[in-house]
């Protein structure tokens, strides 16, 4: 036998299958991880094919084969079908096949790192405990053992070692007289609080909850169709994906569920896994390597068969998937700015079609790209448009904040939401407040010359963030993580004059202790959830009621689930509106609508108060009456004025280089090899609205100058070579200058 293997080399030069003999006696399969042999060096790599002697091409002497030098694991690590989902990603992608299939892999298992943990286990051999223990009135340890171990079931030797001390010994001669049986056996390494399990079952589904179900089971059954499920905040979405994967293990399919934020994934799992047991899964990049790998191989050998995880969950190794759902489908942590690119509702729903699955893509606000699919019949849409038990959304009153400057009010909170604050906190309920950035205040800037403090490495402005009054704080860059002092006198004027402009959850959080000051807040954004367990931990502090107000960024917006929460405060609407993006509009809506549906989600009514300078606009109105087909209409419109997707293709080809002059020569070469494709291929010209060189809005990013070639596409088959040839042009990027290809990415920044 031949293999054909893949190596895990990311270069151009090696993205090919290399043919390899197959030791007499080896047993490998389409999948299997490999060790062989690369010119001088030994490497890594995974079987795509194996042929026997005579389907070997002909140029290939069989002479000069090499042979496999051994096999990694005793299973195949990769499907087929995952090799195939790597195969299309690299086509798409136009990126070494060997960079896809290391996504469907953990990178410490690919690195050697991690390696499956052992433990030494005991069992009592075919003998009565409790005699043979009677019989040991000399040696109450082991006396001890045999009566631990008298059930017949067998014990980790670190359990028993928690009972009694340092038994080691005693098992050794326990042993040797033939009354216990020590052997080796795997432990998987566990992220789960097994405290926090309790079974349930599942409460009778709702009128809105019923239909749905019953809309989407027959494709279930079939293995096909692709649904948008729209369904109100607090409709009961999650039941509905509960049955649905219910119906798949009685099917004796798998599942997988995704979320957008690790925030989530707690919850979420802790539902899953008490409906299903043992048999959920969970991947999100907090795992340890060991935890990571250990869930991932449950998953592997068929002892999970339900996956909740962030993004790449969407590569977990599940064996006759029935089911993908992707909560929260609007989400833009779903799209991915590492290489090799990607959107995980795409390979979804590549997925689904490849291995006959049904795909669910759920919100209560979904894309506005989503929802003009659904309705052109790209997805079938399903509506829940009721909360369970006919519940009321809540109330929400927007502040207009200009009156409250007007009225001399200069605090962050509005006296209308300072007051709500106090009647939720006196009658024992809880309260959300948001505020989508993080920090005590978001710039500092010379009020002489009007310098702003901005990062070394990158072209954005620096944040304070404090840990308490008296403390005079650090300067932090939040996208490179760099730090520094605050400045006592302008470095550009040596004014004294410096202060702090904006507000971040830090501001809102010390702000809430000056006017409530014995009452117990939980604060969740990037700084305080960098720590293992942090987002369980701190959701857990909430949900139990310890601490009566949650203050936080996008992570608490959407999903979370705690019945005693009756007022949400968004404490500056205008955030995200005034972001330079054309999506702004539709980010502002779902946030608003998001975190409004934190409140009233039990037998309490809920109340939000929207805080904004903007208080006419019509994005901020629509969120406050939560009606979002009156906003996909009018934003819609706006799209289909101003071009902009769906009706086009925002194309760019982004170049990053620590050198600026290197950069912008490459952007310039750029823009003039996509010029002279252009005016010789003109039905593609015909597509191109326009194209364009420039610096990107945000300069630089960890010390690597950024410029791009922008192009605005009609979305049309003649505008597929385009994106084609921009694909191909990434080649022409080396070591120092990296070149990307984005297609409607996330950020323009």
């Amino acid at each position: 036998m031949i293999a054909q293997v893949i190596v895990d080399v990311v270069h151009t030069n090696v993205d090919k299958p290399f043919s390899y003999l197959v030791p007499d006696g080896m047993k490998l399969a389409l999948g299997s991880r490999v060790r062989v042999p690369l010119g001088k060096r030994k490497v890594d790599g995974l079987v795509t094919g194996l042929l026997t002697d005579d389907q070997l091409p002909t140029e290939v002497p069989i002479h000069k084969l090499r042979p496999i030098d051994s096999v990694l694991e005793d299973y195949p690590a990769l499907l087929p079908p995952l090799i195939l989902l790597a195969e299309q990603m690299a086509q798409e992608n136009h990126c070494p096949l060997s960079e896809t299939l290391r996504l469907m892999l953990p990178a410490a298992m690919r690195t050697g790192r991690i390696k499956q943990k052992q433990e030494l286990y005991v069992k009592l051999s075919q003998v009565d405990g409790e005699a043979e223990a009677a019989k040991l009135k000399r040696a109450p340890k082991r006396a001890t053992l045999l009566r631990l171990l008298k059930d017949g079931e067998a014990r980790s030797v670190s359990e028993l070692a928690q009972l009694v001390s340092n038994p080691r010994e005693s098992l050794k001669a326990l042993e040797e007289a033939g009354l216990v049986t020590v052997e080796e056996r795997e432990v998987f390494r566990s992220p789960y609080d097994q405290e926090d399990e309790k079974r349930s079952e599942a409460p009778p589904l709702t009128a809105d909850q019923r239909e749905a179900l019953q809309s989407m089971l027959p494709s279930l059954t079939q293995g096909n169709g692709a649904f948008l499920l729209h369904g109100v905040t607090g409709s009961g979405k999650t039941e509905v994906y509960l049955a649905m994967v219910k119906q798949v293990l009685q099917q004796g399919k798998g599942a997988i569920v995704l979320v957008p934020e690790i925030a989530l994934t707690p919850q979420m799992v802790r539902w899953f896994r008490n409906r299903f047991g043992h048999s959920t899964a969970v991947l999100h990049s907090r795992l340890t390597d060991g935890q990571r790998f250990d869930e991932w191989r449950r998953i592997r050998l068929g002892d999970a068969r339900v996956v909740v995880g962030a993004r790449s969950a969407i590569f977990a190794p599940v064996e006759r998937l029935g089911l993908i759902v992707v909560d929260e489908e609007h989400e833009q942590t779903y799209l991915s700015d590492k290489h090799p690119r990607y959107d995980a509702r795409r390979v979804a729903k590549r997925r689904c079609e490849n291995e006959g699955a049904t795909l669910v893509l759920s919100s209560a606000t979904p894309s506005i790209l989503s929802f003009a699919m659904a309705r052109r019949g790209d997805y079938t849409l399903v509506e829940m448009p009721n909360r369970v038990n006919e519940r009321p959304l809540p109330e929400v009153t927007v502040v207009d904040m200009r009156v409250e400057l007007e009225a001399g009010n200069r605090s962050i909170f509005s006296t209308l939401l300072a007051q709500k604050l106090g009647e939720c906190i006196s009658r024992g309920e809880q309260a959300m407040l948001f505020l989508n950035r993080r920090g005590f205040s978001t710039f500092v800037s010379c009020r002489s010359c009007g310098y702003v403090v901005k990062c070394d490495q990158c072209d954005l402005s620096m944040t304070l963030q404090r840990s308490g009054p008296d403390d005079p704080g650090e300067l932090r860059c939040h996208m490179c993580g760099a730090v520094r002092k605050p400045p006592d006198v302008c470095p550009e004027c040596g004014s004294k004059y410096i202060r702090y402009f904006g507000s971040g959850t830090q501001r809102v959080e010390e702000e809430m202790h000056k006017l409530f000051s014995q009452v117990k807040t939980v604060r969740m954004d990037i700084d305080t959830t960098k720590g293992r367990d942090a987002h369980a931990k701190l959701l857990d502090e909430f949900g139990s009621g310890r601490a009566q107000v949650l203050i936080g960024t996008q992570m608490i917006a959407k999903g979370l689930d705690f019945p005693k929460v009756t007022l949400v405060g968004v404490v500056a609407a205008d955030m995200t509106l005034n972001l330079p993006d054309y999506r702004a509009p539709e980010r502002t809506f779902q946030l608003i609508t998001q975190v409004a549906g934190r409140a009233g989600r039990a037998d309490r009514p809920g109340q939000v108060v929207v805080q904004t300078y903007k208080p006419d606009n019509p994005c901020i109105l629509a969120a406050a009456h939560q009606d979002y087909r009156a906003f996909f209409e009018l934003e819609f419109a706006r799209r289909r004025t101003g071009l902009y997707p769906p009706f086009t293709l925002l194309a760019r080809l982004l170049v990053e280089c620590p050198d600026e002059a290197g950069a912008k020569e490459m952007a310039d070469r750029l823009y003039e090899i996509m010029q002279t494709y252009l005016l010789s291929h003109a039905p593609q010209k015909r597509r191109v609205l326009m194209i364009r060189a420039d610096e990107a809005p945000v300069k630089r990013i960890r010390g690597q100058y950024r410029y791009h070639v922008l192009l605005k596409l009609f979305d049309h088959p003649d505008a597929s070579p385009i994106l084609r040839q921009m694909a191909e042009l990434t080649a022409l990027g080396d070591e120092r200058c990296h070149i990307y290809c984005e297609v409607n990415p996330a950020t323009m920044m």
